[in-house]
């Protein structure tokens, strides 16, 4: 009877390592097919939120994302807007921005891109200070701080 449970168990242990392998080398392909599935979708924390309007100059576009506040388990009081500025990007950037499109400029953001220094105006109570403002593979991205 030892030899029979001894025996079956050796074969489990051993279709499960095989199991193992093949998923590890599979989990690529599985993870992909998983992410293309159309209910999975970026935290809007991590991608900066859905486009909510787009500007373009000459040689650049600027997008102006939609407000996150998302929490983990309720909306936060605090949260950002983020801006994309994308192509070629001209020397200093000196835009006038309505994130909330009531047609009342919130705030003015100017970037010496190759100091890294940013100025804002905030002509909004809500909008606080910048979080983040940084070059990216795409142009730039600035994080302004607001509340609701």
């Amino acid at each position: 009877m030892n030899k029979i449970k001894m025996t079956a168990g050796l074969i489990w242990a051993i279709c499960c390592l095989i199991v193992m392998i093949i998923f590890y080398f599979a989990l690529g392909g599985i993870s992909e097919g998983f992410a293309k599935l159309p209910f999975m979708k970026l935290n809007p924390n991590t991608n900066g939120g859905e486009i909510a309007q787009q500007i373009t100059f000459d040689n650049c576009t600027l997008m102006i994302r939609k407000p996150v506040f998302d929490g983990l388990l309720k909306e936060r009081q605090k949260g950002f807007v983020q801006l994309d500025w994308r192509g070629d990007l001209p020397g200093p950037i000196h835009d006038t921005i309505d994130y909330d499109m009531d047609n009342a400029a919130d705030f003015v953001i100017s970037i010496i891109i190759p100091d890294n220094k940013v100025d804002l105006v905030t002509l909004n109570p809500k909008v606080r200070d910048v979080g983040i403002s940084t070059s990216t593979s795409y142009g730039w991205a600035a994080r302004i701080n607001i509340v609701k």
